[in-house]
């Protein structure tokens, strides 16, 4: 039997283990995964809710394996490889001889070096990665009236909007010219920046952090490069994540930003391979947990021999982008933003409406969608995603994607439970269908909570929720009326309206 290690209990490196061992048909593997965190396997890109009040802590457990042939060991960190001998060591003292090693080891949150700011933080100061962050910015919500938050990417304003919600004063600092800048333009930028100030969060865009001020261990403020002072008293740190990468390279694996990895996810020793945020893979890395749990399918289909993912949907790009923030509707896709290259072959087409807080771009190739900046607009939002992931031809005038409204839009993708194709792909991040979820309901599954167990639909970025309810009531017959979705809610879940873009 091969001795199969996994460093890593997060989303990919749980996901792994149960995609390998549902495809280890012939019973070859005894599996041993050692984990830092002492908890179960949580979804971390919900973390963010965590800290708006949107969902509880406990709300984010993932599914965990369960298996004959599987060990778990939690709260126990690997501090050594030795690739010669085969074998990891974790600080508790525990050694573990491998065949096979899969590293998971994720990211580590990125903070700035800043004066006031050392390897020990202040009191007052957390980055958001772990559920233990969000725990301890939750609880210095308590007592906070201020807080600055370093970074405006998805997580920094998702956090801003959060402790907006929890009524503290927040102000934004992010020293990049516009907000969200991997995602959006300047035009995109100034809409969501309009949206931001009448929520009551102040920005100071184009500027950064030249020191935190701290008296008596605990934060009092933020200086920035332009000399300001922010008095703060609760400093959240978004400013982006470093993959970890400190137990490859010590054990002489090749690194580079992340662990360099061929198109089967080896490593330079190929007894050992990397997935998720902690790898490095020829096209690059997004940073998207979708991209890890194909890692983990292909990984596992690789080493098992099946010769197919254990999942088969076509689950389209990997690469949408949806701000989980109340009261900031933007997703994004594909071609987007202000760093993207020109090309003649393109067809960009846009409508700014900064007065009503709306932004919508399309870019076309080819007759198909090829990306979108939606901000404002999530009716525009879902049918650009459907038009997207599923590669559907655009009209012969793109300006009708912008427009839902008019009467005319032949060739728009349909998002309607009766118009959806059966192969379609519902949730992106897990590669679930329409068949999938009719599958699982008729087996039972007809609430969104056990639709999300029989299928895991919902349990990655959350944004398919509110398709996945349309789809229930639509085989429930009772159609996509917000009462009969209301009905599905698990306990403490939000009320789903037309704006939600995440649970």
């Amino acid at each position: 039997m091969t001795r199969l290690v996994v460093v890593g209990n997060g989303m990919v490196g749980a996901r792994f283990v149960e995609d390998l061992l549902a495809a280890d048909d012939l019973g070859r593997f005894q599996v041993t995964v050692l984990g830092a965190e002492a908890c179960e396997p949580y979804n971390r890109v919900l973390l963010s809710e965590v800290v708006s009040g949107a969902h509880d802590l406990g709300s984010l457990a993932l599914p965990s394996p369960r298996h004959p042939r599987l060990r778990v060991h939690r709260g126990d960190a690997v501090a050594w490889l030795d690739r010669e001998d085969r074998v990891v060591g974790t600080r508790g003292g525990r050694r573990t001889r491998y065949d096979l090693l899969v590293l998971a080891t994720g990211a580590r949150a990125r903070v700035p070096e800043l004066p006031g700011l050392g390897p020990e933080l202040p009191a007052g100061v957390h980055p958001l990665r772990t559920i233990d962050d969000a725990r301890e910015i939750v609880a210095a919500t308590l007592n906070a009236r201020s807080a600055v938050v370093l970074g405006a990417g998805v997580l920094g304003l998702e956090a801003a909007s959060g402790l907006a919600r929890r009524g503290l004063s927040v102000t934004v600092v992010h020293p990049a010219p516009g907000l969200m800048d991997r995602q959006l333009d300047a035009d995109a930028s100034r809409v969501v920046e309009t949206a931001m100030t009448r929520m009551g969060i102040a920005q100071r865009v184009g500027v950064g952090a030249a020191a935190a001020l701290v008296r008596d261990d605990r934060l009092h403020g933020l200086r920035l490069t332009s000399g300001e002072v922010l008095l703060a008293d609760l400093l959240v740190v978004a400013a982006g994540t470093v993959p970890d990468t400190d137990l490859a390279a010590s054990a002489g694996l090749r690194t580079d930003r992340g662990i360099v990895v061929d198109a089967q996810l080896a490593t330079s020793d190929r007894r050992v391979h990397a997935i998720g945020d902690c790898a490095q893979p020829p096209e690059g890395s997004t940073g998207l947990v979708a991209q890890g749990w194909d890692q983990a399918r292909q990984l596992a289909a690789h080493l098992t021999g099946s010769g197919q993912p254990a999942r088969t949907t076509d689950t389209g790009p990997a690469d949408v982008v949806r701000l989980k923030a109340s009261g900031l509707d933007v997703v994004t896709m594909g071609v987007c933003g202000s760093r993207r290259e020109d090309d003649p072959r393109r067809r960009t087409v846009r409508l700014t409406d900064p007065d009503r807080g709306r932004h919508v771009e399309v870019v076309v190739s080819d007759e198909r969608l090829v990306g979108a900046t939606c901000v404002g607009a999530p009716d525009v939002a879902a049918d650009l995603v459907a038009a997207y992931t599923r590669r559907t031809p655009v009209p012969v005038d793109p300006a009708y994607l912008l427009l839902p409204a008019l009467p005319s839009r032949a060739g728009a993708a349909g998002t309607e439970p009766a118009s959806l194709a059966a192969h379609a792909t519902v949730c992106r991040c897990n590669g679930v269908s329409k068949a999938d979820i009719v599958a699982g309901h008729a087996a039972g599954a007809t609430t969104a909570e056990a639709v999300a167990t029989a299928t895991r639909a919902t349990t990655g970025c959350g944004g398919c929720l509110e398709e996945v309810c349309r789809l229930l009531d639509w085989l429930d017959g009772t159609g996509p009326g917000r009462p009969a979705q209301a009905a599905r809610r698990s306990p403490g879940e939000p009320v789903l309206t037309r704006r939600t873009t995440a649970p």
